[in-house]
């Protein structure tokens, strides 16, 4: 009997490294679930388990600024395409520009606006993404839903929960970026980089 995996990406920690790591080429997030599993079944033989992973469903969690018209467009395409093909669900949180002034290390001094043209300086800040990605890998895991997690990320703000699914005996592999996420890698039961996945995800 194989066992069944759920996926939980990351969406911009995923994208901002694909984008910086390929020169912003397209990626064909169809092919994604298919490459992830394909990948976790192999460190799971590499470990003596030879149980066939059977995918149920690719979670994505991404968040956009609404007032932006990039973040309005990457809106449409999340609703209208990536949460409508095969195995895939999609979870977009709004989050929004708070005004934030920035302290020089060297004086201390505070600047509120931008030196050259005076605007108030700007911070766009991510709400709720890694609270909601640890929120259902417990909750799912509670449920049942899964024998096997492929998280994708690099945040170390859900070791906690990550360390709690594996103390009842699930299994979470951690896809990353070489030379990110050292510690959410180190405490997943098993991880793998992606830097060799892009030559078959690209479009």
């Amino acid at each position: 009997m194989g066992q069944r995996v759920r996926v939980f990406v990351d969406f911009w920690n995923f994208q901002l490294q694909w984008n910086e790591r390929t020169a912003r080429a397209n990626c064909d997030w169809r092919k994604l679930p298919q490459v992830l599993t394909k990948r976790a079944q192999l460190a799971l033989q590499s470990a003596g388990n030879d149980s066939l992973l059977e995918l149920d469903e690719v979670r994505v969690y991404a968040s956009y600024n609404p007032t932006k018209p990039a973040d309005a467009s990457l809106r449409r395409w999340l609703d209208t395409f990536l949460d409508r093909q095969p195995s895939f669900r999609v979870f977009a949180k709004e989050r929004r520009s708070q005004s934030r002034p920035l302290r020089c290390s060297t004086c201390g001094n505070e600047f509120a606006r931008c030196p050259a043209c005076s605007q108030p300086l700007q911070q766009s800040v991510e709400k709720g993404v890694d609270t909601a990605i640890v929120t259902d890998l417990l909750s799912l895991a509670w449920e049942g839903a899964y024998d096997v997690a492929i998280l994708v990320s690099s945040d170390s703000d859900m070791v906690p929960g990550v360390e709690r699914l594996q103390e009842k005996g699930l299994k979470v592999l951690n896809a990353t970026w070489r030379g990110h996420g050292h510690h959410l890698a180190k405490i997943c039961w098993a991880s793998f980089d992606m830097d060799d996945l892009p030559e078959s995800l690209k479009r």
